[in-house]
């Protein structure tokens, strides 16, 4: 009997290199996942502090920082240093991307739903920091500044997505929850989408330019768009309370009425800020904790509406990594 020789794409392929050396347990995957989720909330708040200090033209260019130089100089001062050190936060948000998408493709049994979801966020975070880089050399147009932030909120989906199915298996999704009840939780992400965006209109026209400098903004009066984002809230609000009022009515699983909870008092909370911080002429501190709000108000939407389904904790991957026909990413 001659022994199966590795192929040559399992030995060039990095990644089948390591799978067939390093079996990460279930914990450190899900570890590796919510890892990238807690990244993708930081490089939020890291933005949106270059956005309130006015360091958003800190590095005056992309990819460099100077005409000159690739990092910060001294000239630049406190704002070089800000913008530049969000810059640098990227590369972290990098390496817990590729640890999440390492840690999926080395453990067995291999699931290429999670390393899909993995090279996604991956994919998601080359994408913004070209945005990114636009943003600057635009200088900070108020509208590539709103879809640099959409981008990162499409980066908060997949990566509590990723978290989320970590503890699941990759059989069909089977309903915890009657029919209608699954059509509210649509309603209530498509009413959050909205105050989301809502709230990228209020920035753009609001004082919060990013720069010093004279900077573009949107042509909206930004007390009427901060009503109207103030109505969009009420709405979600109104939503949620009527699905954690449902969900006791239908008996729904435990931990997801508990999701339904948590979301209500994130949404109180969030509510208290932007009101706060209206009626106190917008101070950047508050701002800066309604970015977090904003991005903790996303991600316990989708985990609610995650909970309403059940995928069997049966996993439906490629159970031998050691076989050298396992050679593709």
């Amino acid at each position: 009997m001659h022994k199966a020789r590795p192929t040559i794409g399992a030995v060039l392929n990095p990644l089948a290199f390591l799978a067939r050396r390093w079996t990460p347990s279930p914990r450190i995957v899900r570890r590796a996942a919510f890892a990238a989720l807690l990244m993708s909330v930081a490089i939020v708040v890291t933005g949106g502090a270059v956005r309130l200090t006015g360091s958003g033209l800190g590095c005056d260019t992309w990819p460099k920082c100077t005409g000159d130089s690739l990092i910060v100089t001294q000239e630049q001062g406190f704002h070089g240093a800000i913008e530049f050190g969000n810059r640098m936060l990227t590369y972290v948000l990098c390496a817990a991307v590729g640890w999440c998408i390492l840690a999926a493709r080395s453990a067995k049994p291999w699931r290429r739903s999670l390393t899909g979801l993995g090279w996604l966020q991956f994919a998601l975070v080359m994408g913004n920091a070209v945005l990114g880089g636009i943003t600057v050399l635009t200088g900070l147009n108020p509208y590539s500044v709103a879809g640099h932030f959409l981008l990162a909120t499409s980066l908060l989906t997949v990566t509590t997505v990723t978290w989320q199915r970590t503890g699941e298996g990759d059989s069909a999704p089977r309903p915890r929850v009657p029919a209608p009840v699954r059509r509210l939780s649509w309603a209530l992400v498509a009413a959050t989408l909205v105050l989301i965006a809502a709230g990228t209109v209020v920035t753009g026209s609001g004082p919060h330019a990013g720069d010093s400098s004279e900077i573009k903004r949107m042509p909206f009066d930004w007390a009427t768009t901060a009503h109207v984002h103030a109505v969009s809230a009420w709405v979600v609000c109104a939503l949620a309370l009527a699905m954690w009022l449902v969900l006791r009515v239908a008996d729904a699983p435990v931990d997801t009425r508990a999701r339904a909870r948590d979301l209500l008092v994130v949404l109180l909370a969030q509510g208290a800020v932007g009101y706060v911080q209206y009626f106190t002429h917008v101070p950047e501190v508050l701002v800066a904790v309604h970015m977090l709000g904003s991005c903790l108000v996303w991600i316990s939407v989708l985990r609610v509406v995650l909970s309403l389904r059940e995928r069997s904790p049966e996993r439906a991957g490629i159970p031998a990594q050691g076989d050298s026909r396992l050679s593709s990413v």
